[in-house]
């Protein structure tokens, strides 16, 4: 079973550094598989054939969250062999460096794990003229709780249990209340090394809001993107806590699974008080983010999560990645690409290629609004 899981991780892993070779490729402009026609327009490659190109040109700027860079790495990829006019840049930092960008605009789009706060929805309305910015969901999934233990590749954790880790409340990986969730395993009596982002950061915030509320007596601290816990220590992006944990022996961090599955990091199995432990999965996430609610107005779709769930099979700790763009007031020279854009990854194979990241789709009652507020665009 231990050989079978490394190699399914080995081949996930290669799969990833394939995808990332093949932007590169595309970013240099390699289009042996698009073709081009004389009016400036481009065909679309058959592998793309639903990617519309109408009206997108030139460069459009992007910036924000780091948990959807793997998904976004590959929409990009897939859109620019189909659109070999237009050049999408995104850059992958933080959600809260991605909103500061959208409202001094600077970028056609945001990238944020968390929706727009009120006063930043106030700011926005500078840069939107006649809108402001709302919240598009688009990229699903797990926050994979990543650990590096060695001897151990099993690992089943508790919310009351994961707030004291990251509180270093718990200090000791045989500490009685990890031992007494993982009848049979050998724990060492090594120390717990917690990794957590450096940076303001969406996913800080989701699982903030995860401890919050399944944990309530044990984590005091508001959910917030700034990591608020003292010790700890600090790495710069998901990819940066990912690496940490994969080189130190003893730590635990947090990350979206597409970090977890291309560094071939064992993830924890998260005990809800359900019938079972449930494992990070893109499956167990989309059962969780299928009981969400929209909670925004207008043409807001801020989703309202269940970080309490029971449900069987459903992982609890999940975010949804919202994209931040005006709902009137779109700069004109970027309009046309941000709706085509975001029209294909808003569409079924738009969403259907999460799955090969380790993200999860979102659901489809969600994503059909998400078309219609993009398609009414301005």
């Amino acid at each position: 079973m231990k050989l079978q899981r490394k190699n399914r991780l080995r081949a996930t892993a290669l799969g990833a550094l394939a995808v990332s070779g093949a932007l590169v490729l595309t970013a240099c402009g390699s289009d042996d598989n698009t073709g081009s026609d004389t009016s400036g327009g481009s065909k679309t490659s058959a592998a793309a054939s639903d990617i519309k190109c109408d009206g997108a040109e030139g460069q459009l700027r992007a910036s924000g969250s780091s948990a959807q860079k793997n998904a976004m790495d590959l929409w990009v990829k897939n859109y620019m062999a189909a659109c070999s006019g237009v050049e999408i840049n995104y850059s992958s930092s933080s959600s809260g460096e991605g909103i500061v960008a959208f409202n001094q605009g600077t970028v056609g789009f945001a990238g944020s794990d968390s929706a727009l706060k009120p006063e930043e929805v106030t700011e926005s309305k500078k840069i939107c003229k006649t809108g402001q910015g709302i919240n598009l969901p688009m990229v699903g999934g797990p926050i994979a709780i990543g650990f590096h233990l060695e001897g151990v590749d099993k690992l089943t954790l508790d919310a009351p249990t994961l707030a004291k880790i990251f509180d270093t409340k718990i200090k000791k990986w045989n500490d009685p209340a990890i031992a007494k969730l993982n009848d049979g395993v050998k724990l060492p009596g090594k120390a717990i090394q917690p990794f957590h982002r450096s940076e303001d950061s969406g996913t800080t915030q989701n699982l903030g809001k995860y401890l919050n509320a399944a944990a309530p007596a044990d984590w005091k601290y508001e959910a917030e993107k700034k990591w608020p816990a003292p010790g700890g220590q600090a790495a710069s992006q998901s990819s940066g806590v990912a690496t940490q944990v994969k080189a130190v022996d003893g730590a635990i961090g947090y990350f979206e699974l597409s970090y977890a599955k291309s560094q071939e990091i064992a993830t924890v199995d998260i005990d809800t008080g359900g019938a079972a432990p449930v494992e990070a999965t893109s499956e167990n996430a989309s059962k969780a983010i299928a009981a969400a609610k929209v909670k925004g107005t207008g043409k807001d779709l801020a989703l309202d999560l269940d970080y309490t769930t029971k449900a069987e099979g459903a992982y609890p700790i999940v975010l949804v990645t919202y994209e931040v763009v005006c709902d009137t007031g779109n700069k004109a020279e970027t309009l046309g690409s941000v709706k085509s854009f975001l029209t294909y990854t808003s569409s079924a194979d738009g969403q259907k290629v999460l799955t090969e990241a380790g993200y999860a789709p979102i659901p489809e009652a969600i994503n059909a609004k998400v078309r219609e507020t993009v398609a009414g665009l301005q």
